[in-house]
């Protein structure tokens, strides 16, 4: 059974979450404030965390710090906040999604259901060199990149964003660390560079660039790799 650790202190909302999700099989601990949250996660060892940002003890981002100290448990934020810069501190703190409220439970039962395949599906172990999809194929060893066996002309810039991508299989990557990661700390909050250098690996790699398969944006977010 797969466990999930409810954080929220809307009783409302979590009355919804715990029918839904026992409805669907999940086993469910609910915590009220982050205090019972650290303590909950510790005794119960969820499979997946459902976590508000504004809890009345602390704030949520400092659970997330918490727990990323030893656990790499997949980490849903659910939060009414929509501030870009709020979602991006959430995601450098080590969330691996962030759904905002008001959201449907059937998208909320999706994205929890992709995070528990990816905790599943074997990482990219070190020696991995290739990553094929169903219209390219990226040899990382070698840096190219090639679509029915024609190489596809890439810059160092383009190749760099689409490694870390690609490394990251179904995660969502923040634009903050993309950019820190590609231009350095002192572009961090040039997030133009990023849509520019996307739409270009889109060109590039998509069939259809406009409703891209593969490099896909999450808005205000960042960008994740699905294969």
């Amino acid at each position: 059974m797969t466990r999930v650790l409810v954080v929220e202190d809307d009783p409302q909302l979590v009355r919804a979450l715990v029918i839904n999700l026992r409805a669907r099989r999940y086993g469910v601990d609910p915590a009220p404030d982050g205090t019972t949250a650290l303590r909950l996660a510790a005794a119960r060892q969820p499979d997946v965390v459902l976590l508000d940002l504004g809890l009345p003890d602390m704030e949520g981002v400092d659970v997330i710090r918490a727990l990323r100290g030893w656990t790499r448990v997949p980490i849903l934020v659910l939060s009414a906040r929509w501030a870009s810069e709020e979602k991006v501190a959430a995601l450098d703190a080590g969330a691996d999604d962030y759904i905002t409220k008001p959201f449907s439970m059937d998208e909320l039962l999706a994205r929890l259901r992709a995070a528990v395949r990816r905790t599943e599906d074997v990482p990219l172990a070190p020696e991995t060199t290739l990553v094929e999809t169903g219209d390219f194929t990226i040899d990382l060893r070698a840096k190219k990149a090639s679509r029915d066996g024609h190489d596809i002309r890439l810059t160092p810039t383009e190749w760099h964003l689409l490694e870390i991508l690609v490394t990251n299989p179904g995660r969502l990557v923040s634009q903050k660390h993309l950019l820190q990661e590609v231009w350095g700390d002192s572009q961090s909050n040039k997030t133009n560079y990023l849509r520019v250098y996307m739409a270009q690996l889109r060109r590039k790699l998509e069939t259809d660039p406009a409703h891209p398969r593969y490099l896909i944006t999450e808005p205000g977010m960042g960008y994740r790799f699905e294969s």
